[in-house]
């Protein structure tokens, strides 16, 4: 067996066919020990088995062998969160999620902060509900904390378990009373656990026992069919043939029984160190709840919680798992096992990306004759470090596995090396839980809310101004009614804005924090407003336009392609690149190779990895021997960047430097003067590398850092510089989508949007202002050596928070920085932080945001409920940056007292603790402050003036305005497109009136906010395809579509075939259908084509039609059009006419 298996693993060596990790599985099965522990898992006298030698990840891998062969459940208790998180992971990797379950605790951290979590809730209860309907084969992962909590018994969650399959008769207001019952909330819309609404006849519930919620669709009374849905789009995922839904038992049952009454006897419960798990969970039991979560509780209506009762004690917990069967895999046995088994197996060693040990180390395990296998998520990386063994010249044979395991390990009984490419590069490693679903709820609904219409919000319409939004109304219009808008404009002036040109109307964004004045209806003064703004934007993306056709012409230095210390440099990036980073990087160097000097704007969020995009170019340059100059803002940054790249460069033939005013003279004539002679490869400065007295040998490469933040006469000295230097751009300020397409023409962009996937979550936590959470989190800091952020937004009170920090930590050392301090002091005590001089920054907000300390990995931010959603992300995103743990702490009042949309801002930003989420809040703000800067300083002003969405539509009508007339010559390829004239080209947008109903019914979908979320997005609809999309996600949520609404979304077709033949307005009236053309009566349109099949319609029709011309305004009556569908069916027979040429 052994020979067919080494000749087998030989030859899959040679041709380097990868494997997924459950074949790997497959291979350890062979293990002689697997035979003897099948064989002591039947014999029912051996009641405790010993493992050991079991490290790092082969005690995942073997326990997925024992689950899979089964015969009997398993619960295995690991030591924390974070352990049974990594070995649940393991096993879901191997074993897929159906059968693997997760029993965490309830709480969120620690029990003695009495915060409850729903997520968590979620996952226990779904553990208990499959329990109860006695599955076969499951396999628990938990802790003892999880533990420590009591459970309800079988007999209650059965009494509260309401079971519906498809096809059964039942009444929905019998289901709706039981939920009710159950202490399910009645809302309009479900996103969180413990919600349903009703909808028509459809049933929304989100229960307690499942990941997502259910939607039950009824025929009358009959169920007729269930599936899952999404809780942020409401759209449904899968079909199911029957559920269980269940409510909170923690706050609706009794917990009366501990977890090990509820697992069915014949169990075998594994654990690490039975001792230690029975200490633990007594420590949780005596553990009480801390004042302040007492204090908390108080407040709250209900109670709260009181764990009175509710937890186990070290000695129960004991005596229960005694009457099961015990294995453990720890370091020793707990008394005298009945058996031991002893796995011969050590853990990966740490290699620090140190390639040349890797290699070594590799190459001996490969004479001794064992096998390696690099696990990995993604089988790019595993061909990144093929290709590093290739160019380095190392003959190294390895099999790469498509998933990984938590920790690798060699195991010498099989002669296997099964190693992970997170370890050999330092990566962080994420596991995943099913319960994140659960809590995007929360989230989604926030950001849906930035985007609503509320009565009382401002919003801007293109035609007369801002104004104030009063609401969705009814009004009679001939024989029916019909849904508009109304905006009140200053004076109480009125406008009713009809469905059909929502598009005109956008939430007006300004400015946080100040009312815009209200347009005063019918004086002209918002068209001069807009006009002004335009010739403005005009003057300055022209001269962009100008630069950026001079450097079209201009002949650059093309780089040769990548060398394999490059490849070396990037694949030792301690985090996975993102798609969108590789995409840049990609574009960068293609820019680089090019003989076209490169003018390239990078823009993402803090943290996503511009850096490392600048590092990597840079490096090409040095490769063939240029120089690169990285010009930087601030001091602090010039000596991080510093930092930074020095730390990644190390051990490639690269120098790097730095001049900004903390060099001393001598010092910088240092660097002067080898930088004359080519010696430095890299210089980062501020605006000092600009000056007279620096002189480069051979300057390739121009790297700037948040351009926006340079005064003009820098920008110009760049300008000289530019021309024909390579140049790439950061900036961290978003840029919205819409943006960059009219600023496609001026510079090339690219865009990094996603986030890194596996930083670390940051964990967040709302606690009220309290001193023991405060001097916890900073002595547990300075445990570690970290440092802590804490930010207080008012500078009165500074002092007295050191004041109170010092009294209680005596050896922390506290710096004050704020706005009103000098420059040159605040700079000194920013840099002092960065050095780590201090321990504390005590803050108004953080200072200068483009500060990176990777040291600081806690923030505290006191009174948060009076910070934005995007400003407590931007601040959060200043921790959390290298591989350690990172804590956000945000104070506050009890939550209790607080408004609901600060409730709400907190909880999102609590759950919401990856970083990327953020992005999508970032942008809703930070769009403002960041589209003013992209084209010059001056431009906040007129985006306060205009709102967001307008001054938008102007950038790029100025810039489209530009392309085709004074620069039509150098963007004639892309102007050319199609050639043949359609009537669109005459047309802006048609614009629709009609006297039918067409509407969304209130009975239909409910609350005028979603009403009008739909009404916008169908609005934005153009093709035939997104509108059947559309309809389906109605009928999905709704269910069957009424006849006014087919009607209402058959206006989209309508109104591009109009479009399409040159329509400027279509009014569907008393039974007829008006068509009005292109108001310049000389217009080319009389002669195109599209006119042609007008006349021709009217010729074939002349009894239904009539042309006629009033005002010099022409159109054309069509008689008998009583219903879009009708008016659709014309306009489709008039596109389709045969017209000569």
């Amino acid at each position: 067996m052994y020979k067919v298996l080494a000749l087998f693993l030989y030859f899959c060596g040679e041709i380097f066919i990868g494997m997924t990790i459950t074949e790997l599985q497959q291979l350890y099965t062979a293990h002689p020990n697997m035979a003897v522990m099948k064989r002591l898992l039947k014999d029912t006298s051996v009641q405790t088995i010993f493992c050991g030698g079991l490290y790092a990840s082969a005690a995942s891998l073997f326990s997925s062998i024992l689950v899979q062969e089964g015969g009997c459940p398993f619960v295995f208790i690991l030591g924390d969160l974070e352990e049974a998180g990594y070995f649940y992971h393991d096993l879901t990797q191997v074993l897929g999620t159906e059968t693997v379950l997760f029993f965490p605790s309830s709480f969120r951290r620690s029990i003695k902060y009495g915060q409850k979590d729903a997520a968590n809730e979620i996952l226990r209860t779904e553990v208990l509900s499959r329990l109860q309907k006695g599955e076969k084969g499951l396999c628990i992962v938990t802790y003892p904390d999880a533990l420590a909590e009591k459970v309800v018994s079988r007999k209650e969650l059965s009494d509260k378990t309401l079971k519906l399959n498809v096809g059964e008769k039942v009444d929905t207001t019998f289901i709706t009373d039981v939920l009710h019952s159950y202490g399910f909330e009645y809302v309009d819309y479900v996103y969180e656990p413990g919600q349903y609404a009703v909808r028509g006849s459809i049933i929304d519930v989100f229960s307690f026992a499942s990941e997502y919620p259910y939607r039950i669709d009824f025929f009358g009374d009959e169920v007729e069919s269930i599936r899952t849905f999404e809780v942020e789009s409401q759209l449904s995922r899968e079909k199911k043939e029957g559920v269980s839904i269940v409510p909170d038992l923690a706050v609706t049952g009794d917990v009366t029984t501990s977890f090990l009454d509820f697992i069915p006897k014949e169990t075998t419960l594994a654990m690490r160190d039975f001792l230690w798990l029975r200490e633990r969970i007594q420590v949780v039991h005596d553990e009480a709840l801390t004042p302040q979560a007492i204090a908390v509780q108080e407040v709250e209506e209900n109670g709260g919680i009181t764990l009175e009762g509710k937890l186990i004690d070290g000695s129960e917990f004991t005596v229960r798992a005694l009457d099961f069967r015990r294995l453990e895999f720890g370091n020793k046995p707990t008394g005298t096992p009945n058996a031991s088994v002893t796995f011969d197996t050590s853990a990966q060693p740490i290699f620090h990306k140190n390639f040349d040990l890797v290699a070594g180390s590799f190459k001996e395990y490969l004479e001794k004759g064992y096998t390696l296998y690099i696990c990995s998520d993604s089988m790019k990386q595993t061909d990144r470090i093929r290709a590093i063994f290739e160019d380095r010249g190392d003959k190294i044979k390895f099999t790469p596995v498509e998933r990984t395991v938590h920790e690798g390990f060699v195991d010498n009984t099989l002669r296997l090396c099964i190693f992970t490419d997170h370890q050999l590069f330092d990566r962080f490693h994420k596991y995943n839980l099913k319960s994140d679903k659960a809590r995007s709820g929360k989230v989604a609904l926030s950001l849906k809310e930035l985007n609503q219409f509320t009565p009382g919000d401002y919003v801007v319409h293109t035609d007369h101004g801002i104004g104030r939004f009063s609401g969705l109304v009814r009004i009679p219009n001939g024989d029916t009614t019909q849904e508009v808008l109304k905006l009140v404009f200053q004076n109480e002036d009125v406008v009713f804005v009809s469905i059909h040109s929502l598009h005109k109307v956008s939430k007006y964004k300004g400015k946080e924090g100040e009312a815009p004045r209200l347009n005063k209806l019918g004086t002209g003064a918002w068209e001069k407003l807009k006009e002004r703004t335009k010739t403005k934007i005009k003057d300055i993306a022209r001269d962009l336009i100008k630069l950026y056709s001079q450097r079209r012409q201009e002949k650059g230095f093309s780089y040769s392609p990548d060398s394999f210390l490059q490849r070396e440099l990037e694949a030792s990036f301690i985090y996975e690149d993102t798609p969108d980073q590789s995409k840049a990087t990609v574009d960068v160097k293609t820019d680089m190779e090019s003989d076209r000097p490169m003018d390239r704007l990078v823009c993402g969020d803090v943290g996503f990895g511009k850096t490392e995009v600048a590092i990597r170019a840079a490096f090409k340059a040095v490769a063939d021997n240029k120089q690169v100059a990285v010009l930087v803002p601030t001091t602090v940054l010039a000596y991080q960047h510093f930092q930074t790249f020095r730390e990644r460069l190390k051990g490639l033939p690269c120098r790097v430097e730095y001049l900004s005013r903390a060099r001393t003279a001598a010092q910088a004539k240092a660097v002067l003067k080898e930088l004359k002679e080519g010696d430095v490869g890299i210089l980062i400065g501020t605006h000092r590398i600009l000056g007279k007295d620096v002189r480069f040998k051979d300057l390739g490469l121009l790297i700037v850092d948040e351009e926006q933040k340079f005064g003009v006469s820098v920008k110009e000295k760049l300008r000289q510089l530019k021309v024909n230097v390579d140049t790439l751009t950061m900036t961290a300020t978003p840029i919205p989508r819409t943006l960059q397409f009219s600023l496609m023409g001026a510079r090339d962009l690219s865009v990094i949007s996603t986030p890194p996937p596996n930083r670390y979550p940051i964990q967040t936590e709302v606690h009220t202002f309290n001193e023991e959470v405060i001097t916890d989190a900073i002595n547990f800091e300075m445990s570690r050596n970290g440092q802590v952020f804490f930010v207080n937004n008012r500078i009165a009170n500074l002092p007295e928070l050191k004041a109170m920090i010092e009294r209680h930590i005596p050896d922390c050392r506290v710096a004050i920085g704020h706005g009103q301090m000098e420059p040159a002091e605040l700079e000194k005590i920013i840099f002092d932080f960065v050095n780590y001089d201090y321990d504390v920054l005590l803050a108004t907000t953080i200072i200068e945001s483009g500060i990176d300390i990777p040291n600081a990995n806690t923030i505290i931010i006191n009174q948060a409920q009076n910070f934005g959603l995007s400003d407590l992300h931007q601040m959060r995103g200043r921790v959390g940056r290298s591989n350690k743990k990172a804590f956000c702490y945000l104070l506050a009042p009890p939550l209790s007292s607080l408004t609901p949309e600060a409730k709400r801002r907190l909880q999102a930003i609590e759950n919401f603790s990856d970083l990327g989420s953020g992005i999508h809040i970032a942008m809703q703000d930070l769009d403002i402050r960041g589209a003013g800067n992209m084209l010059g300083a001056e431009q906040s002003g007129f985006i306060a003036d205009l709102g967001y969405e307008t001054y938008q539509k102007i950038l790029s009508e100025a810039v489209h305005e530009l392309k085709t007339d004074e620069f039509a010559d150098l963007y004639a390829e892309e102007l050319k497109g199609d050639g043949t004239i359609s009537g669109e080209q005459f047309v802006d947008e048609c614009q629709v009136e009609s006297d039918l109903e067409l509407l969304l019914p209130a009975t239909y979908v409910t609350g005028s906010s979603e009403r009008m979320l739909l009404y916008r997005e169908l609005d934005s609809l153009t093709l035939d395809k997104d509108v059947d999309a559309f309809r389906a996600r109605l009928e999905d949520r709704f269910g069957p579509i009424p006849p006014e609404t087919e009607e209402l979304l058959r206006i989209v077709p309508l109104r591009r075939l109009a479009a399409r033949l040159g329509t400027e307005k279509v009014f569907l009236k008393g039974g007829r259908m008006t068509l009005f053309f292109v108001s310049n009566p000389d217009s080319p349109y009389y002669q195109s084509q599209a006119f042609g099949k007008i006349i021709a319609y009217m010729m074939k029709y002349t009894r239904r039609c009539d042309l006629r011309e009033q005002n010099n305004k022409r159109s054309m009556v069509v008689k008998d059009v009583t219903t879009v569908e009708e008016a659709v069916a014309v306009l489709q027979e008039i596109v389709a006419m045969q017209v000569e040429e």
